[in-house]
């Protein structure tokens, strides 16, 4: 169950496609939520139906308790208006697309650009780069107490200069102009980060992709990870 937390540690959950859920020191953070069917039912008599492959892990309102949320990219999988409207937390999205989070938001909105550094909440959030044709986005390395975490964004491939992190979030999906899963686990690898974590999958039918390779090529490097469910909790003391 999803639900706040005040334990010792740094917490984990995967709310399917890009979406994190992270709680440290009594605070919460999450990444690129998408936690509502507006997607399904905007395309849902296109040529590429947005056919749900999981169900959503917890209604967006549920998330009230969240002190910050963060946005790579303004795809509506990552800037979600009927799931940040809900959730009504203060917003950290790229500078570029200011104005479309704005229309977006349940909450203040707050600009980063590559290179800068925000404290919000008690976290320390840095965007870095992140390359997806079309689109201003980033990645974020997020401080979380003694933990640092790496959020890819969608990605192609790129050396972000980012070194030392205990866990490297990525996707693995491989299509549309995001890493698959053997670049994923590169990715992971060229990071130095101690725990792997794929996403970008099982959330649409015409945009998935299975873990195997990932998990292959990340044996193959020496890189520790971790396949999760939607939904699961994980826990680093």
């Amino acid at each position: 169950m999803i639900q706040p937390t005040s334990a010792p540690g740094l917490h984990v959950w995967w709310l399917g496609q890009s979406g994190f859920l992270v709680g440290s020191g009594g605070r919460h953070l999450v990444i690129d939520p998408y936690l509502s069917d507006s997607l399904t039912a905007k395309y849902e008599v296109t040529e590429t139906p947005h056919v749900r492959m999981t169900p959503r892990v917890v209604a967006p309102e549920q998330l009230s308790y969240v002190d910050v949320v963060l946005s790579t990219h303004g795809h509506t999988d990552h800037l979600d208006a009927d799931t940040l409207r809900p959730i009504g937390a203060p917003l950290v999205a790229p500078a570029r697309i200011l104005d479309l989070a704005r229309t977006r938001s349940g909450g203040e909105v707050m600009g980063i650009s590559e290179g800068e550094i925000l404290e919000v909440a008690g976290f320390l959030i840095e965007a870095v780069p992140a390359v997806h044709p079309g689109e201003h986005c980033v990645g974020y390395v997020i401080t979380a107490g003694s933990r640092r975490l790496y959020h890819s964004g969608d990605t192609t491939w790129l050396d972000p200069a980012v070194r030392g992190v205990d866990v490297a979030f990525v996707p693995i999906n491989g299509k549309l102009n995001n890493l698959d899963g053997r670049e994923a686990a590169r990715l992971a690898h060229t990071v130095e980060a101690a725990l792997a974590i794929p996403c970008h999958y099982d959330m649409f039918e015409f945009n998935t992709a299975s873990p195997d390779s990932f998990v292959a090529e990340c044996e193959r490097l020496g890189q520790p990870y971790r396949v999760v469910r939607p939904g699961e909790q994980l826990m680093l003391d």
